[in-house]
């Protein structure tokens, strides 16, 4: 007897089934899963984060408030993978300093939609921004010829440590050509950034987490890509400020 990966369709991806009466096939479920690799394989994920989810994101034990504060986050961008791609909003921009756990709830929305079967890819942006450059070379490599189409083009764009790049009118012409077509049409996008925000309030921050944070940076989101991307990508995106905790990296190794 041949033994086969998924029992229940034999691998031919179609499973039996019988609905008043009437014999028929149905996609099996082990397609889906199938599929849901092979989009996570090309999505470009980091390797330490290629196992990032809503489950293991960890939560600080020792002060109430910032666990309270980081859990009504992790709600909320629960909320934006359920609603997608729906929302009047599909898109999600966290904002917060260094260390706050963005990527890895970034990472761990697109796992979830990529395992619903959108397709999606992850770039940090500032070797997106080099691929794009390098592409201008004739001997550059396929990949870098065409990761500015792949920006434009991609169902669903992960944009990590947006504006961690020197601004220069090409850096700003670029951001803007990429986040003003995904707005044009309807292509969502997830972000993360370290650049503060003047409109991302303290009243916000308090009326979403009950924390109050003053921002100490100097360099704000508009400055460093431009006035008409930020704008657009307020206009397409939940904004999400990110309550000040310890640094996530070293939360999520356990202190010593």
């Amino acid at each position: 007897m041949a033994d086969f990966a998924c029992p229940r369709c034999g691998d031919t991806g179609w499973r039996q089934i019988e609905r008043d009466g009437v014999t028929g096939v149905e996609r099996c479920d082990c397609t889906r899963a199938r599929h849901a690799e092979r989009l996570e394989a090309n999505a470009g994920i980091p390797a330490n984060y290629r196992i990032a989810s809503f489950d293991n994101f960890k939560l600080p034990d020792d002060n109430p408030t910032t666990h309270r504060a980081l859990a009504g986050v992790l709600l909320t961008v629960k909320g934006f993978v359920r609603n997608f791609p729906s929302s009047p909003q599909p898109g999600l921009m966290l904002i917060g300093e260094p260390g706050t756990g963005k990527t890895h709830l970034a990472v761990a929305a697109l796992r979830m939609l990529l395992q619903r079967g959108f397709e999606g890819i992850f770039f940090d942006y500032q070797n997106l921004l080099e691929k794009i450059r390098s592409g201008y070379d004739p001997n550059s490599q396929s990949s870098d010829r065409e990761a500015y189409r792949t920006a434009l083009d991609t169902p669903l764009l992960l944009l990590d440590d947006l504006g961690a790049h020197r601004v220069t009118d090409w850096v700003e012409d670029t951001v803007t050509a990429i986040i003003t077509y995904r707005c044009n049409h309807e292509k969502p996008v997830i972000v993360t950034t370290n650049l503060p925000d003047p409109e991302v309030s303290e009243s916000v921050l308090e009326r979403d987490t009950g924390l109050s944070q003053r921002v100490y940076a100097r360099t704000t989101l508009a400055e460093r890509i431009g006035a008409r991307a930020r704008s657009r990508l307020f206009e397409m995106c939940k904004v999400v400020r990110m309550p000040a905790v310890e640094d996530y990296r070293i939360r999520r190794l356990g202190r010593p």
